[in-house]
């Protein structure tokens, strides 16, 4: 920014000879003082990102609070020494300030002063909100409050008597006025005009005091507030706790104990073994158990589906060998994760997919699944004997990621209602779905839960086995023949994840090819499994097969192996089996186990079962569906409308902050600016105007732009799941991000505006008002925009929020009120075009006031005033008005086109 600001104010391009050279320092220096204030800014994240552990630690009496708080004061004075120091050692001389050492001295240590003042502000700020978007709210409106009563924006003469106290209170006055008063009673501004020097009369026609003692009261007042502030940030560490608690949903019927214990059933068509066994100790009769099979067995039957088989062979998977191993010698290029493994996954049959971490379990998965986004991939893989082809395989395959996302502010129902809608066939109807919808829920046991919102995982909404059962759902209600399932039973506890295994189970009676990956899985769920697929480190497989009752196929084939010992008494057998075949034990034993498995009966059973699966079965057709999507590109585009809606309406602290925020801002500008629209006799009464719009478009702005980006980096993560299942196209995506913002825009500019131009009191006429809330509108949407787009280029909000922070001080910068266009060096005037704020000042300044034909008390229009000074043209208003819609669709197509292209998903 410094280096922006030294070619924009370049000293060789800025006289020192009358009152309007003056106004360009004046603005040069207001700069400098608002980006140190603006860089405090930063500490409200951090703040608010370490105060959890902070709570955790006071409660626990680790320390005092005084012992966190006078650290974090400590550790920030180094860094505001070297960011002062950037930016006033590179600016000083090169823009032209007065060359004089001691007031260079004077200018940094005044800056230092506000810059421990700011950082003290936003931590006070970041511990009394501990919530992101509130204290993000609160931040941005003692920003404002600062930055318009803070002289510049508004001069003294013209600040309301009842805001005189915001005045007086305001760290930036007295920052801007020492400043000033540095540099204006300075030897180069010593010229004298009518009897008065020409420093002198710049800071009086501000309004600003010209004695030389207010540089010391402005430093005076800045170190009391650096107190002040790190004072009440103690205080706050003290006496608040957390902001708030995580909180479960409870079902509307509290589960029966002895339901959950009730067990996880095997497929009936294997003779004994579908017998039900018991999850615990407690078990129940044999009638009961067999009418809950054939109920099963009927279970979501209402949708007819294919069942279909998925064989693989020689599956080789690999990736560019990475830096890190090639500085350890490694000299192949490529890292292969798996080594030719092979093997069929069948209806209603239930795999287990295991191994050690590393051995390449979710790896395999995520190559069957088609889910994989960079290495390669060698093999065939065929679903029911035809080539495996991923487009298709998409519509009727699901996949149940380890990691539950989900729109948080949706109904458990809604959500199922909004997978089923894009994912089934467009046969199927209205009617038909719903049915189908309540038949999975009550698959999944969901019901109890239908209207709880899913909430943000660990905060608020369901619980983490909950959210397991709903992700199954949501894939469930696409009717797949193959699901996939990443770890489904992790971080739960041994009821949640017996409650979790029985869905997965009822899920695999209904007919469907079943694979889940699972990491030490305990007796009785590693005994509802069907199969067994063990992978060991480096990817190559060593055991596939059946598991047989209590495990004793899979015992049995171990035992076999010369030196591993024999299994304990009630140990269990996934555990024991995990350890016989660690690689430190193939090396005690002399034994590879994947060489051993190669040339096992096993292994020629498993060869020929994928060679008979790999034939087409006579009368079956390849899967083929005549469109990419199950739905039309409307259809997609009003299903991603419908859940966008219930997103933002049920999203208070996102849509009711901002509604809220805007209204106090209007009301507080309105009694601050009171009756300046009516009054256009001086040069400063139209600087106060063009000031009040400066201030409000930057602040309005930049909190749209902020808090959208949070809500839209969750709903991206969504996105991506959604995309990866074949739900939509990245389009209707876009597009209804885009539209619902729309009616909340301009709901919240029109509120804005009637409030604004009233207490105000520009002329009413309908012509001006509709050229006003035309102006707010399109600037806030193109902010709002703007802060899409922005998550959309990056990979996460944080670094959105690090870029565009950077580009709002440009365009803060460039907006033609700080320095006028006609006053721009000519290599920076480019840059004033491209600056959207720079359309919205001209604009809304234009409409206002750029037919007015009365002079002005310098003897000229206001029209001739208007297009000297600040170069605005009353006949460009059609063309200013065109190219901020143009910023809009610019900015549309930007976040539609990267939503589409970047995927910063790695997998």
């Amino acid at each position: 920014m410094s280096l922006i600001a030294i070619t924009l104010f370049l000293r060789t391009e800025m006289g020192k000879d009358n009152i309007g050279d003056g106004g360009i320092y004046t603005g040069a220096l207001f700069f400098a003082v608002i980006l140190v204030m603006f860089n405090g800014m930063s500490e409200l994240a951090m703040t608010i990102y370490k105060l959890p552990v902070f709570y955790k630690q006071r409660d626990m009496y680790f320390f005092p609070p005084w012992a966190y708080a006078i650290p974090s004061w400590i550790l920030k004075i180094p860094v505001t020494f070297l960011e002062v120091a950037l930016w006033v050692f590179v600016t000083y001389y090169v823009i032209g300030f007065d060359p004089n050492i001691t007031r260079l001295l004077k200018q940094y240590l005044l800056l230092l002063f506000m810059h421990q003042a700011a950082s003290g502000l936003f931590r006070f700020i970041g511990s009394a909100g501990r919530n992101m978007i509130v204290a993000n709210t609160f931040g941005l409106f003692a920003l404002l409050l600062l930055f318009a009563l803070g002289g510049f924006v508004l001069a003294r003469g013209d600040v309301k008597k009842w805001w005189l106290w915001g005045y007086w209170s305001s760290p930036l006055m007295y920052a801007q006025n020492a400043i000033l008063v540095n540099e204006f009673t300075g030897h180069s501004w010593s010229k004298l005009v009518n009897g008065t020097k020409l420093g002198v009369l710049v800071m009086e026609s501000r309004g600003f005091f010209p004695q030389t003692y207010w540089y010391w009261i402005g430093v005076g007042a800045l170190f009391g507030f650096v107190w002040l502030f790190n004072i009440l940030y103690l205080l706050c560490l003290t006496f608040l706790g957390a902001y708030e608690k995580p909180q479960a949903v409870l079902p509307e019927i509290v589960e029966d104990d002895s339901r959950v214990h009730s067990s996880i059933s095997r497929n009936p068509a294997q003779g004994s073994e579908g017998m039900r066994r018991s999850i615990s100790s407690g078990s129940s009769s044999v009638t009961s158990d067999a009418i809950e099979l054939t109920e099963n067995r009927k279970r979501g039957m209402i949708l007819p589906f294919e069942p279909h088989s998925l064989t693989f062979d020689d599956i080789r998977y690999s990736v560019d060998m990475p830096a890190e191993m090639r500085v350890q010698g490694a000299t192949e290029d490529k890292l292969e994760l798996l080594k030719g493994v092979s093997g069929a996954f069948r209806p209603g049959v239930l795999t287990a997919l295991m191994g050690v971490s590393g051995a390449g379990k979710t790896t395999l998965m995520d190559v069957l699944a088609g889910r994989k986004t960079g290495g390669y991939i060698e093999g065939h893989i065929t679903i029911s004997g035809y080539p495996k082809n991923q487009a298709t395989f998409a519509r009727i395959s699901g996949y149940c990621e380890q990691n539950d996302i989900h729109s948080p502010n949706v109904t458990v129902y809604e959500s199922l209602t909004y997978s089923a809608w894009l994912r089934l066939p467009q046969e199927v109807d209205e009617k038909t779905k719903k049915l189908f919808v309540d038949e999975v829920m009550d698959l999944v046991e969901l019901t109890p839960l239908r209207e709880a919102l899913v909430g943000l995982p660990g905060v608020s909404g369901l619980s983490t086995e909950q959210r397991k059962r709903l992700t199954i759902a949501v894939e469930l209600v696409a009717n797949p023949s193959i699901i996939f399932m990443d770890e489904p039973t992790s971080g739960l506890d041994a009821r949640a994840a017996a409650i979790v295994m029985r869905t997965v189970r009822n899920t695999v009676n209904t007919g469907r090819t079943v694979v889940c990956t699972i990491h030490q899985p305990s007796i009785d769920i590693f005994e509802s499994f069907d199969e067994l697929f063990l992978l060991k480190r480096g990817g190559e497989e060593i055991y596939v097969g059946p598991l047989g009752r209590q495990s004793t196929h899979l015992i049995k084939y171990f035992e076999a192996i010369e030196g591993v010992p024999k299994i304990k008494d009630g140990i269990n057998p996934a555990t024991w089996m995990l350890e016989v075949t660690t690689s430190a034990q193939e090396l005690s034993l002399g034994v590879e186990f994947a060489d051993y498995y190669r040339k096992s009966e096993l292994y020629t059973r498993n060869k020929a079962l994928i060679k008979e699966l790999s034939v087409v079965r006579p009368g079956t057709k390849d899967l083929y569906f005549p469109s990419k999507y199950s739905q039309s590109f409307l259809t997609q585009c009003f299903a991603c409308l419908w859940k966008q809606h219930w997103s933002y309406w049920r999203n208070p602290p996102y849509t009711a902050v901002r509604f809220s925020f805007t209204t106090f801002i209007a009301l507080i500008f309105g009694t601050m600016f009171w009756d300046l629209g009516s009054r256009s006799n001086t040069q400063q009464d139209l600087f106060n105007a063009m000031g009040s719009m400066y201030a409000a478009i930057n602040f309005l702005g930049f909190q749209y732009g902020s808090t959208v980006q949070p809500v839209v980096a969750i709903e991206r993560t969504v996105f991506y799941r959604e995309r990866a299942a074949g739900m939509y196209s990245a389009l209707p995506y876009a597009f209804s991000q885009f539209v619902i913002e729309i009616p909340y825009v301009f709901a919240q500019s029109l509120i804005y505006g009637l409030i604004v131009f009233s207490m105000m009191g520009f002329p009413w006429s309908v012509e001006k008002f509709a050229w006003f809330i035309y102006f707010l509108f399109f600037s806030l949407l193109y902010f709002v925009l703007y802060g899409m787009m922005t998550v959309a280029v990056t990979p996460n909000h944080n670094i959105a929020a690090i870029v565009s922070s950077f580009f709002y001080g440009i365009w803060n910068l460039f907006s033609g009120f700080i320095v006028p266009r006609p006053r721009m060096p000519i290599w920076w005037r480019w840059y004033y075009w491209a600056t959207p704020v720079s359309y919205t000042l001209y604009g809304f300044i234009v409409s206002q006031f750029g037919d007015i034909e009365t002079e002005m008390d310098s003897g000229v229009t206001v029209k001739k005033f208007l297009e000297d000074y600040f170069g605005f043209e009353r006949g460009m208003l059609g063309v200013v008005a065109a190219i901020l819609c143009g910023f809009v669709v610019l900015f549309t197509f930007i976040f539609a086109y990267s939503i589409k292209t970047f995927n910063f998903q790695r997998r």
